[in-house]
Formats: C-alpha cells, sequence, structure tokens
C-alpha cells in the first residue's frame, strides 16, 4: 500500500485558512465525517468546512448547507419520488461552493449524489478525495470509470477494495475501517440497565432496523412480528439513528403493540446485547466490532428488488461474510425475511454452545481484517481518520497558493 508524507497544511496565503467542502449523505457517513473533521482539526484548527452533514458534523465544527437526513433514501424506485428535493439541495450546495471557493472537496460514500458533486468540483478545477468509496465492486462495476474521472484519490475501508480499484485505474489506498478502532463503551451493563430501566438479569436483543425512513418502514414491522414471537423473556432495545424521527419509530412500535426500549447509541446497546437483529448496513460492522452475534436482514420495494438483483456481483450480502468469505451470520432478504426464519436464526445463537461460539470468533476474525493495515508501523498505529488526515494532509500541501 502507498504511504504518503506527512507534512503539515500550510494556509494559502498569510493568515487565509483552507476551505474544504465535506458531503456525507447518510448515518455511517455523517459519523465518518465527523470523525475525520475532527482528525483534522487536530492538525490545523483553521480548517474551515461546509457541505453535506448532520448533528455530529456540525458538532465538529462543519457549517452544514444541507442536512443529511434529506438525502436519507433507498432503493431504485424510492429514489426517483424524491428526486426533485434532492436536485433541489444539490443546487443549494453547488452554489455555496461556487460562492465560497473550497480548495478541496472530500465525499463520503452516498455515491447517487456524491458522484455528481465530485463532477462539478472536478469541472471547477478543485481535487477531490472520496472516503468511503462506493460499493462498485458488488454491482454496477461499470461505474469504477466515475472515480477515475472524477476522483484525485480514494480512501477505502474494507482490505479488498484497494486491489479493486487499483486494478481499474483509481488511485486507492486502504485506511482501514473507522468503526474498527472504536473504544468499547465504558458504561457497564448494570450501570445501563439502570439507566434505562432495563431487567440486567434477562438477556438483551438489539433491534437495527435501518438508518433511513423507508429502510425502517420496510424492516421494522417484520423485526417487532419476531420481538412478539420472542416473548418477554426478553429485553429489546432499538438505537435510534440521527437521521430518523422518533416518531416514525414509536408509531410503528405501537402498531406492534411490543415493548421496545428506544436508546441514543447503538455501540453499548451492541456491547451488552446477547444478540442483535441487523438491517443491512454499516450496523452490521457495529455488529462485528461489539461481537455481538446478529442475524442480518433487508427488504427493500419489490420492484427495486426486480431490478436489482441481476445487477449483484457478490455472493454474500452481510459485509461481515465478504470480508470472511464465508456465511459467518445468517442473511434473510426479501422473501427470506420472515418473523419464523430471524426467530429460527436467533434461537441458534442465543444460547450456549458451538454455533454461538464459531460466530464469536469469525466475528473477531472480522474485525481484526479491518483493523489491520501493511503500511509502515507509524501510519498503521493511527487510526482510519488519522491516517486519512494525514493523506488528506499531504495532498493539501501540493494545492496552489493563492494570493
Amino acid at each position: 500500500m502507498q504511504r504518503e508524507a506527512a507534512a503539515e497544511i500550510p494556509s494559502k496565503a498569510g493568515d487565509l485558512t483552507l476551505k474544504i467542502l465535506i458531503s456525507a449523505g447518510e448515518a455511517s457517513g455523517e459519523m465518518y465525517g465527523a470523525q475525520l473533521i475532527e482528525a483534522l482539526h487536530r492538525r490545523d484548527s483553521r480548517i474551515e468546512f461546509f457541505g453535506v452533514g448532520g448533528e455530529r458534523m456540525r458538532d465538529a465544527g462543519c457549517d452544514t448547507i444541507v442536512d443529511a437526513k434529506d438525502l436519507s433514501v433507498v432503493g431504485i424506485t424510492e429514489i426517483l419520488s424524491r428526486l426533485p428535493t434532492i436536485y433541489r439541495l444539490y443546487r443549494r450546495l453547488l452554489k455555496e461552493a461556487d460562492k465560497r471557493e473550497p480548495d478541496l472537496a472530500i465525499v463520503i460514500d452516498s455515491p447517487a449524489f456524491n458522484w455528481r458533486v465530485a463532477r462539478q468540483m472536478k469541472m471547477r478545477g478543485i481535487p477531490v478525495v472520496y472516503y468511503v468509496a462506493p460499493q462498485f465492486w458488488a454491482w454496477r462495476q461499470g461505474r469504477v470509470r466515475l472515480l477515475r474521472d472524477y476522483i484525485d484519490k480514494a480512501l477505502v475501508i474494507f482490505p479488498f477494495e484497494e486491489k479493486f480499484y487499483r486494478d481499474r485505474g483509481v488511485d486507492a489506498t486502504f485506511i482501514g475501517h473507522p468503526l474498527a478502532d472504536l473504544p468499547q463503551p465504558a458504561i457497564t451493563r448494570n450501570e445501563y440497565a439502570t439507566h434505562f430501566h432495563l431487567d440486567p438479569a434477562k438477556h438483551w436483543i438489539t433491534l437495527m432496523p435501518g438508518s433511513r425512513r423507508k429502510e425502517v418502514i420496510l424492516n421494522l414491522p417484520t423485526i417487532l412480528e419476531a420481538v412478539a414471537h420472542l416473548g418477554p423473556e426478553y429485553e429489546f432495545l432499538l438505537p435510534l439513528a440521527p437521521t430518523l424521527d422518533r416518531s416514525l419509530i414509536e408509531r410503528l412500535i405501537l402498531i406492534g403493540r411490543n415493548k421496545i426500549t428506544l436508546v441514543p447509541e447503538s455501540l453499548p446497546a451492541l456491547r451488552h446485547s446477547r444478540a442483535g437483529i441487523i438491517a443491512s448496513g454499516t450496523a452490521t460492522v457495529e455488529a462485528a466490532m461489539m461481537h455481538t452475534p446478529f442475524v442480518m436482514v433487508y427488504r427493500v420495494s419489490p420492484l427495486t428488488y426486480m431490478l436489482g438483483k441481476p445487477r449483484v456481483k457478490v455472493p454474500h450480502f452481510a459485509m461481515v461474510n465478504l470480508i470472511a468469505g464465508k456465511q459467518v451470520v445468517p442473511e434473510l432478504v426479501q422473501h427470506d425475511f420472515t418473523a419464523q426464519n430471524v426467530v429460527s436464526s436467533l434461537t441458534d445463537i442465543l444460547a450456549d454452545g458451538p454455533a454461538r461460539d464459531r460466530m464469536i470468533e469469525a466475528l473477531s476474525a472480522v474485525k481484526q481484517e479491518l483493523r489491520d493495515s501493511d503500511d509502515g508501523a507509524e501510519t498503521s498505529a493511527l487510526r482510519p481518520a488519522d491516517r486519512a488526515a494525514e493523506i488528506i494532509r499531504f495532498m493539501a500541501t501540493r494545492l496552489p497558493k493563492n494570493g
């Protein structure tokens, strides 16, 4: 893997600060964006950030022109109904970019929106970094040309991605997964139980139906049906993604007549849970990082599934299975995603025994894969966001000094 030299970010001229447009369009990308802003600010507190983000990025110091929750859509057919709103927000971002004239652009995940942002920045002569590159290896591999055409540097978070993109002419570097080095939550199980009025004598199960409204609408009812089958001998926790409205979750829970405890963060819930029912996406990696056995579930609209399934180029849906190269966790997708199948799959891993032990061991191996870097020891000691910041910092040394 290539190693970029470290250097201080220069100011463009005198006391002028570096301006960076940063665009993250959903909950996971917004978290990665906040981590990256903080890492860059540790190197130069004068850097100005503006763009697309949410509460975490605002807290880190980003002036959010567009709120990430307004871009949180999923599926081919679902996007169509939101196109006018998305286009209006896109034009607002470009107008602000023309006004502020950023020196560098960083786009994070959300390819449907962000490759268009990248293209516009490239047309304006602004260098572009893709942090958490799109999963074009999974489907629509021909779209890799978009990265070749509009991206100066791709920072990838899965170990197999670097070779995939480099083989196709993209300057890509594996920096490790931003979740791999997160510390274990400090709160104890008993403290957590007291804070959220949970029964510490029961097993807890974390429910994560997705971070986007449409995902929740399609996934949560079946999850709640499984909860009803599992019964009151368990406590059920549902971390509320910052991109979601609490009222939507509460309404669905009320319809299902289930006792679910809403909590603000996913990692402590996962860490102290016996198992999880997790929608496909970043949440599955979070569960792996906490060594929490889980069942992966997912559903999209029938038309989206029909149009999308032939394009899928990978043998597994769950990211942990792709990294492991085998099925580590059960995958219940579309028609296989039923309450009965969820309960059956969970039963195998809730009890102590070989099935549970094998899954925990495999999840631990996946975590190590996401942390490993064959870079130099000095760079490998850095967390992924800091590795990304070092690469971006090096790129900034090559920016033209105006004024």
